[in-house]
């Protein structure tokens, strides 16, 4: 039976397949399904069978989850659709008699008044209500999210935002790729919730201090009104719509949506979550 990996030619899919490998999981066994074949020649050339999977597209999923054992379900990317594109890989796993979907939603996808919720709660009440047994990785916030942060803060010394004194519990996406891993690899995950976040939660300042500690350059955090903060994102090119939303997820952190720290994610993984300090290295470095 196979371990089915959807957006596997993505980041954090990619990472998946990585920790179900150093798993000794057989690569034979581990389907990479991808809506470009041609964008995963790297992993078939270790092993990993390759098959096309388009959320658009449900008779591609259908034949991506043939003789499937669990499913992992990467939420897609494009906001709005995606609600759509779940359920049709929901209702594929579930005719391919799949024992488990486990899917990528979001921290407290169903109290939370974070803006990025409403979809993942969504999906997540179409798969209960799918009967087909399922695992919640409500995955907090990435560390990587912050790599132009980083970027830009380097070069000017400072960056902004209006999260104020809110934290964020981030963790790697080797993190939660390796949580994902255990789920699929392992046993007794049926009908289970991971709230998955960083075991430690860090503020804006903190951030910069962290940076500044591991790049050897000076740069701190400046805080702005939200309003002020989307107008400086319009003034230096970023569309409304985008600066407006960024904008929103500000607010979310400052209202603490990102900054629970329940600790599963190092209990699933068996180890401590990577720190603020060692991922803001790899990004520097990287």
């Amino acid at each position: 039976m196979m371990l089915v990996v959807t957006a596997a030619s993505g980041q954090l899919g990619r990472l998946v397949i990585d920790a179900l490998l150093d798993r000794d999981v057989p690569a034979g066994r581990i389907v990479a399904a991808v809506r470009t074949p041609d964008k995963a020649a790297d992993l078939a050339a270790r092993g990993v069978r390759i098959r096309e999977a388009d959320y658009d597209r449900p008779e591609t999923l259908h034949n991506a989850f043939q003789g499937a054992e669990k499913v992992l379900l990467i939420s897609g990317n494009e906001v709005g659709q995606r609600v759509a594109q779940h359920r049709a890989a929901i209702d594929a796993a579930k005719a391919a008699g799949a024992g488990l979907l486990a899917y990528t939603s979001v921290l407290h996808a169903d109290t939370t008044t974070l803006s990025l919720a409403p979809e993942h709660k969504a999906t997540e009440e179409y798969l209960r209500a799918s009967g087909l047994p399922y695992s919640l990785l409500r995955n907090g916030w990435y560390t990587e999210n912050y790599a132009q942060t980083v970027q830009q803060a380097l070069a000017t010394g400072e960056f902004v935002g209006a999260a104020g004194a809110g934290r964020v519990a981030s963790a790697t996406r080797a993190d939660y790729a390796a949580a994902a891993a255990a789920v699929l690899a392992g046993d007794g995950h049926r009908n289970t919730v991971h709230e998955l976040s960083g075991d430690t939660a860090w503020s804006r300042t903190e951030f910069a201090e962290a940076l500044t500690d591991v790049s050897g350059s000076k740069v701190v955090y400046r805080d702005l009104p939200t309003e002020e903060f989307v107008r400086t994102l319009t003034d230096n090119g970023i569309p409304e719509d985008t600066a407006q939303f960024l904008g929103r997820l500000e607010a979310d952190t400052a209202a603490g949506t990102l900054a629970d720290t329940p600790g599963d994610l190092s209990q699933l993984i068996g180890r401590p979550t990577t720190p603020l300090r060692a991922a803001l290295a790899a990004l520097v470095n990287g």
